[in-house]
């Protein structure tokens, strides 16, 4: 069962990330602490060499174990070094189920997310349709359904046909309900302190920035799920029409994002 409340506002230098959370650091990635907040910080990436920078709770729990399941509401006040399109690779912060065995074996599995999301060029994550696909945005997406498993024999026909722009635009959103995804883009200035809030909810959520909603949708993945902030030097391309690819990018001098509060509350 998930815990009713997870606080996370003080941080002081030379001292270790009090229980649950823990850190994956990788490459030219470090975390800096002030006192008043939290930097996740990457140096001077390389294309080369894997960077990241990680807080998350959730290492070493097999994925029955992970934390957090709806109602919750997360809180986290952040910002970054760079605007949009100027930070390399990808970061944000939120719940997902570590599909992609990041920070330790598990079996691998179909993605389920809820967060606050950014990647940048050359990603191109076009996952809903009137979204863009790198950028600084809100979404959710939950692929282990059986609606998604039920279209997987169609693949290998539906997927040519959505280099067709009509076709991709009627036939899509089939898939996009499929997958539970809904996106949309967050319109602020990285750069500024903007307080962040995720209200999941088990059929709802609603994604708001400054009190101001961002995003309300019906597509609420399922737990659990596992909290995760991070900024690392990844791009990754996945389209409906079958381009899949994936990447490092090189970033000279740092970057950071820095969060100075998190509460989840359930």
């Amino acid at each position: 069962m998930p815990h009713n409340r997870t606080i996370l506002n003080n941080f002081p230098p030379n001292t270790p990330l009090p229980p649950p959370w823990k850190t994956f650091i990788r490459g030219s990635g470090s975390l800096q602490f002030t006192g008043d907040s939290l930097r996740l910080v990457n140096t001077d990436t390389v294309a080369a060499q894997y960077t990241d920078a990680q807080i998350d709770d959730y290492q070493e729990l097999a994925r029955r174990d992970f934390r957090w399941r709806p109602p919750l509401q997360m809180t986290v006040r952040a910002r970054f070094s760079h605007p949009a399109g100027e930070l390399k690779g990808t970061a944000g912060f939120g719940f997902w189920n570590d599909p992609f065995m990041m920070t330790g074996w598990r079996w691998p599995a179909l993605p389920r997310v809820i967060w606050f999301f950014y990647s940048s060029p050359p990603s191109n994550m076009k996952l809903d349709l009137n979204t863009p696909g790198p950028g600084w945005k809100a979404g959710t997406l939950d692929a282990l359904r059986w609606p998604f498993f039920a279209l997987l024999p169609a693949a290998p026909l539906a997927v040519p046909l959505m280099n067709i722009g009509p076709l991709c635009r009627t036939f899509w959103p089939i898939g996009q309900k499929a997958i539970n995804v809904s996106e949309a883009l967050v319109p602020v200035e990285m750069t500024e302190w903007y307080t962040y809030v995720i209200d999941w909810q088990p059929k709802t959520a609603h994604f708001s920035v400054d009190g101001q909603t961002i995003l309300d949708c019906s597509t609420s993945p399922c737990g659990p799920l596992g909290f995760v902030l991070w900024l690392d030097n990844q791009y990754m391309v996945a389209t409906p029409w079958g381009s899949f690819k994936y990447g490092l990018l090189a970033a000279p001098g740092q970057q950071w994002l820095e969060v100075n509060q998190l509460i989840i509350e359930s």
